[in-house]
């Protein structure tokens, strides 16, 4: 048999153990996912205003077309999944669009 599954059948073989062991002995985390969060038109454009891009750079790093941010900064849309996140993670650290440059500015 392969080493890989040796190494699949020992780690099961030792949580099984440990699952029936009144003694624990195997470490144990709790993961916790945080919500999307949810954007208004208002804190969009702020956060593209933040990155100094235009609607069309902004729309080109975050993978969607500008139709969609200029609908996400009229109201009439709002941005969901992916795209949250990474309008999030550029609210959280705005040198997201430096050190991740998708898109280069002249």
């Amino acid at each position: 048999m392969s080493s890989v599954y040796n190494s699949i059948m020992a780690g099961l073989s030792e949580a099984i153990e440990d699952a029936r062991s009144k003694e624990k002995k195997l470490n144990k985390r709790i993961v916790t996912i945080m919500p999307v969060k949810e954007y208004n038109a208002d804190k969009i454009k702020e956060i593209r205003k933040m990155t100094g891009m235009s609607q069309l750079l902004f729309a080109g790093y975050l993978g969607v077309s500008c139709k969609t941010v200029e609908a996400w900064e009229s109201g009439v849309n709002r941005p969901s999944g992916a795209a949250s996140r990474i309008l999030n993670m550029m609210e959280l650290n705005q040198n997201l669009t430096k050190d991740f440059p998708f898109v280069q500015i002249k």
